[in-house]
């Protein structure tokens, strides 16, 4: 029985239309069967097509192609040969990894091998501050080692802390209206499981962040994307969106926009509240990156704009991952204090709660917070700085605008050669993802680039001059080249 339910999700969610949406922006509208498993195989390692995934029947996905059917059997046969999927009669073809391989959702990408990361669009962690909270920890532990241990809720120190820090901020919030969750992405995950359910619509920006598409995708909900452009929102377009596809939630990311850098004027999220309240649609809200605020004040929170009584359906996350370190996975939701309770209870049967160590960390690095700030922002301004004229002096063609905040430039190559140029870069020493990664439909964005400024200027300096002569080169990779190590944050 569960196996069917499992079955029919697929079905559903893969079927033969949507994966040829898929491979014609990977391979073109009319591949040979080389091109077609390639592109399947692609799909898999990018995470795009879930592993044990039930695939189209060969002659449904011929005609969604209109391809001949024996061009559909000798790609499956490629991908059967390579390990990339099993059959098995009167059960159909199914996604596979062969030994060795691994997807990119998950892969880990070595370090210290010479390799410049500009897929992370994260800095390091604030040594010194970060080896003074974790002393100040274990200072405060012993005040909770006799309990249990176990706060789904979070510890009440630290959501009276974010609560805390959100007031300032503009937004009056009770420790009550905080859920400490495993980082931002556990919030995100979390809110869509609780409030979607498969088959409803989710509003999202086009282009936006990976791993939350991701997350709307594996969750089976459908997305509406809306475009970000380097204008910003439209505002017509996200209104009669939220009018006429009624969607369930609306993911978006306001603060300096995940890769766009855009950030959204007040009058336009006054107009996105009051749409959002009259098409009962919840707005989730990702704040990850409102702290990186490199010319000018940082925003109020989103639903601070929201008239009296009116912010009932605004779920906000965010985390320390962007302001402090990724590999401290603290973040949390903001939220009523009735749905705050529900998400503490449907977290408990997957994780119980977040380490309280970690919390206890998180919480002296909150207090400190401003000074952490005060000292990473103009670091992270001068590096912005330095990428831009880098990418001047080597890569004059490009075009970018310069964000006001966030961590990266959306860059502008002139041509749809962005996957090409970062199969290839890895030749060079350069980890970077293709602007397509980035989009919300497939094949989308080819002429970006994300390429964050995370690095000391030296470092950055010494990419731009990699990618300038990966450009200059052979921009052809052998299809072999698509192993599991690609990944985005």
């Amino acid at each position: 029985m569960a196996e069917g339910r499992v079955v029919r999700v697929v079905d559903r969610r893969l079927g033969s239309r949507q994966l040829a949406a898929l491979l014609t922006g990977a391979v073109g509208e009319h591949p040979g069967y080389r091109a077609l498993a390639h592109g399947v195989r692609t799909l898999v390692l990018d995470g795009r097509v879930p592993l044990h995934t039930r695939l189209p029947a060969e002659r449904e996905l011929a005609s969604a192609l209109l391809v001949s059917r024996a061009t559909v059997t000798a790609a499956y046969d490629v991908l059967r040969e390579g390990g990339f999927a099993r059959s098995r009669r009167g059960a159909g073809t199914w996604t596979e990894l062969p030994e060795g391989q691994r997807p990119a959702a998950v892969a880990a990408f070595p370090v210290g091998d010479g390799v410049l990361d500009l897929a992370v669009a994260a800095p390091g962690a604030p040594e010194a501050e970060l080896a003074a909270a974790l002393g100040a920890a274990a200072a405060m532990l012993p005040e909770h080692a006799p309990t249990a241990g176990y706060h789904p809720y979070g510890i009440p120190e630290l959501r009276a802390a974010v609560a805390d820090r959100f007031t300032r901020r503009g937004l009056p919030t009770l420790p009550d209206q905080i859920l400490i969750t495993t980082g931002a992405q556990h919030a995100l995950s979390l809110t869509l499981a609780l409030l979607g359910r498969a088959g409803d619509r989710v509003l999202v920006e086009n282009p936006s962040y990976p791993n939350a598409l991701d997350a709307i995708r594996n969750a089976g909900l459908r997305s509406v994307p809306v475009p970000v452009t380097e204008d910003g929102w439209d505002s017509g377009l996200v209104e009669s969106s939220l009018r006429q596809a009624a969607p369930r939630l609306a993911y978006l990311v306001p603060d300096f926009q995940n890769p766009t850098g855009g950030l959204m004027p007040p009058e336009q999220r006054v107009r996105v509240l009051e749409t959002a309240r009259a098409t009962g649609t919840w707005l989730l809200i990702d704040e990850t990156v409102a702290d990186i605020a490199l010319d000018g004040p940082p925003p109020a929170p989103f639903a601070s704009f929201a008239a009296h009584g009116a912010g009932e359906q605004t779920v906000t996350i965010g985390s320390l991952s962007k302001s402090h370190w990724g590999g401290l996975r603290i973040g949390w939701v903001r939220a009523g204090t009735r749905l705050i309770t529900e998400l503490a209870m449907a977290r408990v049967p997957s994780d119980m709660a977040t380490p309280v160590i970690e919390q206890l960390v998180a919480l002296h690095l909150l207090r400190g917070m401003d000074r952490v700030l005060g000292e990473r922002l103009p670091m992270l301004r001068e590096r912005r700085d330095a990428l831009a004229a880098s990418l001047a002096r080597h890569l004059p063609e490009w075009r970018w605008r310069t964000p006001p905040g966030g961590l990266s430039l959306w860059v502008d190559l002139g041509r749809p050669i962005a996957s090409a140029l970062a199969r290839a870069a890895r030749t060079q020493g350069v980890r970077i993802e293709g602007g397509s990664r980035f989009g919300a439909d497939p094949g989308t964005h080819e002429h970006r680039l994300r390429i964050p400024y995370a690095l000391p200027p030296a470092a950055l300096e010494e990419a731009a001059r990699r990618l300038a002569v990966t450009l200059a080169g052979d921009l052809r990779a052998p299809a072999d080249d698509a192993r599991g190590r690609r990944w985005v944050a």
